[in-house]
């Protein structure tokens, strides 16, 4: 006896009636989402407000430029520091001062200069040297204040009065700023050779007490407790990038081009030779990967038995030239069992899913049928791009000019912990004519930060968060504009029942404009719901960075739940998205109502679609995983120089592993590009295709618009299912 569903039909909605006047995406439409489209569009002009309120307060040389304190930019044209460039502490020992971090200044006089000091010196040894050679004054003049000529003043009021500096110490410019330059060598830090030095009060300091008050500097600019010579050797690093960049940058954009002319001809070849591409592609991927396989094992035995290769990659920590990983064999062990995981998951989906692959290879093939007969969708991405780079450099303008707003705030500097002045506003224009001076004495009154206390710089946090959840808005509206576009081109070809006779002219352009023209509304409805999903992830993503160092374990736990359960979120809320997209390009009903249908319409082959779905999913992986993996291995053999024919025109590298990793991440992401209209694509013609089959039986009357040779694979793999339900 057959066994019944245990869910009526009626649960997930009506399966669609015939109706001989349907003829794909609906013509006749009205606007919806009325509400949502005049929200939406109110919000981009608020933040076209926000953004010229930013830009009138702002002002973007405060953070390019370093300010001493009197708040004035260091190396700015046009200003009498245009040739001084480089921030100089008076006394760098101050920077060591908790002060620093809890008022985000060092309590000590700034000065712009043009150079950083090379020497060691004292200001009395600059007096005890005056009267026999000159010299020593005017080195030393250019590090005190603009316009003070008196070097024989006493050095307790020159120090009072922060005339000039105590000391010098050999610096160089890092962050714009003078930091003392350290050297390790046998493992003792050390200054111009020296451990210690004088610290110009007739006390002897150590070189430790120097990089002491740098990481202090360091942390206070970058928000981090990293040292000074991490920092200076992250900017090392980043220099030869940036010089493999400007050497191979000609090269890379040729890599790129090639990814996209094979992306091209793949999908072009797909729609004359899908089965026979798409198997070749799954079985050149598995040989690829278990040829991998065995080239990190014969690499993981060779290296075993070499001395120094059994050392771990704890152990040697972070090296910038990756060459050092591939001497130790616990790289290739870790790699060979990498690849052997993804092999064995490869192998078992393809084993137990391989009726499943077959429709979904009849599927592409089809697929790979409407984008050769509607080629401008295979274009559309740029519009995407450029839409998507203009949003992405209106917010990262906003939000810099946002961080840049406000006065120069100034404040009380004290060396002294126990002056009750420090941190309190001042006035340097009146500060000498104040107590503050003698009741707390070499006190100063030094520019802190731009800020103020007018309603627009009490909320410019707020602000900044607005932008972000605006930003997000934008972008998936952009990327909601693009799906239900491609949707409704796509729609056109399949609800054509002769091909290509009865596709209408331009479909893509129609289907953008009816998406632009009667859908803004829902689309921008979608995009909302998603964008707040995704703001309170990014919201969760910096709790959690700032907490890392947190030992309370269940608040923890509760952040990662909660990561997790946003991150399942988004994903579900994306996939509905889509399919509801899909579903206002053809009816043209509101968000809630095509989502509800796509819902029903996806309950109702919900077999097909768990299955099916990351079927294809799978198989368009493999192919931008091939395209990219190609080009990168032809890259590879380039950049090190293995190709004899044009070995001459290979550019000399810091880093090769800098352009072929640009170039591979680049060749998936254009990959990806051609790959993701595909993907709409065949995510269009299944939702097309299920209600082909609710509307249409196969008649002459009631004919399907799928091809036969489709239906009678996925009739036959239907027939288990049907038997089981009872049908």
């Amino acid at each position: 006896m057959a066994r019944k569903s245990a869910v009526p039909p009626s649960y997930y909605g009506e399966p669609h009636k015939f109706d001989p006047t349907f003829r794909g995406p609906v013509h006749k439409r009205g606007c919806t989402d009325v509400l949502c489209c005049v929200i939406f569009v109110i919000v981009i002009l608020g933040y076209i407000a926000l953004g010229a309120v930013a830009w009138m307060h702002g002002d973007p040389r405060k953070v390019v430029y370093p300010t001493d304190s009197y708040g004035q930019f260091c190396g700015q044209q046009g200003t009498p520091n245009a040739n001084k460039a480089i921030l100089f502490y008076f006394n760098i020992l101050h920077c060591a001062n908790p002060a620093v971090l809890i008022n985000l200044q060092c309590p000590t006089t700034q000065l712009c200069v043009s150079k950083c000091p090379d020497r060691f010196a004292t200001y009395l040894d600059m007096q005890y040297n005056y009267s026999r050679n000159r010299s020593y004054w005017e080195y030393y003049r250019q590090f005190c204040k603009p316009g003070f000529d008196n070097p024989k003043k006493s050095v307790a009021q020159v120090l009072r009065d922060e005339d000039c500096p105590s000391m010098l110490v050999p610096s160089r410019p890092f962050l714009q700023r003078c930091f003392p330059d350290f050297i390790t060598r046998n493992g003792t830090l050390t200054v111009a050779n020296k451990t210690d030095f004088k610290d110009g009060l007739g006390k002897t300091r150590s070189v430790v007490d120097l990089r002491d008050a740098a990481n202090g500097v360091t942390a206070m600019q970058q928000g981090t407790k990293s040292g000074i010579a991490s920092l200076l050797d992250a900017k090392e690093v980043g220099t030869k990038i940036f010089e493999d960049y400007a050497s191979s940058w000609y090269w890379i954009l040729i890599g790129l081009v090639i990814t996209m002319v094979i992306s091209l001809l793949f999908i072009l070849l797909l729609r004359f030779t899908a089965g026979v591409l798409l198997w070749c592609v799954i079985f050149g991927v598995i040989a690829a990967v278990g040829y991998g396989i065995w080239h990190c094992y014969w690499e993981y035995v060779t290296l075993r038995g070499k001395p120094n290769a059994d050392v771990t990659i704890s152990d040697i920590g972070f090296q910038t030239d990756f060459r050092v990983y591939l001497q130790l064999s616990q790289t290739w062990l870790i790699f060979m069992i990498s690849l052997a995981v993804i092999e064995a998951v490869i192998i078992m989906m393809l084993i137990f899913l391989r009726r499943r692959v077959r429709i979904a290879i009849a599927l592409l093939k089809e697929g790979s049928k409407a984008v050769s007969y509607i080629m401008s969708t295979l274009f559309y991405p740029i519009i995407t791009f450029l839409l998507l780079a203009l949003c992405i450099a209106y917010w990262a303008v906003t939000a810099i000019f946002l961080a840049s707003s406000g006065d120069a705030v100034y404040k009380v500097m004290s060396t002294q912990p126990n002056c009750k002045y420090t941190n309190i506003t001042c006035n340097p224009e009146t500060f000498s004519q104040s107590n503050v001076s003698q009741v707390c004495p070499g006190s100063q009154c030094t520019f802190a930060f731009y800020g103020g206390e007018s309603v627009y710089h009490r909320y410019i946090f707020v602000l900044q968060l607005c932008n972000l959840l605006v930003f997000l808005w934008l972008v998936n509206f952009i990327i909601a504009l693009g799906q239900c576009t491609l949707a409704g081109a796509f729609a056109s070809y399949y609800w054509a029942l002769k091909k290509p006779a009865d596709i209408p002219a331009c479909p893509l352009a129609a289907s953008f404009s009816r998406a632009l023209r009667y859908h803004t509304g829902s689309l921008a409805f979608g995009a909302l719901i998603l964008s707040i999903v995704q703001f309170f992830r990014i919201v969760l993503e910096y709790l959690d960075h700032k907490l890392k160092g947190a030992h309370n374990a269940f608040v923890r736990f509760l952040l990662c739940c909660m990561k997790c359960c946003f991150w399942c979120l988004e994903r579900f809320i994306k996939f509905m998205n889509r399919n509801a997209y899909i579903m206002i390009a053809i009816y043209g009903k509101n968000f809630c109502a095509s989502a509800r249908d796509a819902f029903f319409l996806l309950m109702r082959n919900v077999v097909r679609v768990a299955v099916l779905d990351k079927v294809t999913d799978f198989l368009l992986f493999l192919g931008k995983l091939l395209i990219s993996g190609s080009v990168g291995v032809l890259a590879f053999f380039f950049f090190t120089r293995k190709i004899p024919v044009i070995q001459e025109e290979v550019p000399s590298l810091n880093y090769y592993w800098v352009p072929l990793l640009t170039v591979i991440f680049g060749s998936y992401l254009v990959a990806h590009g051609f790959f993701n209209v595909y993907a709409m694509c065949v995510d269009t013609l299944f939702l097309c295709f299920c209600e082909d089959l609710e509307r249409n039986d196969g008649s002459a009357s009631k004919p399907y618009y799928m091809p036969a040779g489709l239906h009678k694979i996925l009739k036959r793999s239907d027939q288990p299912a049907k038997k089981y339900s009872g049908s």
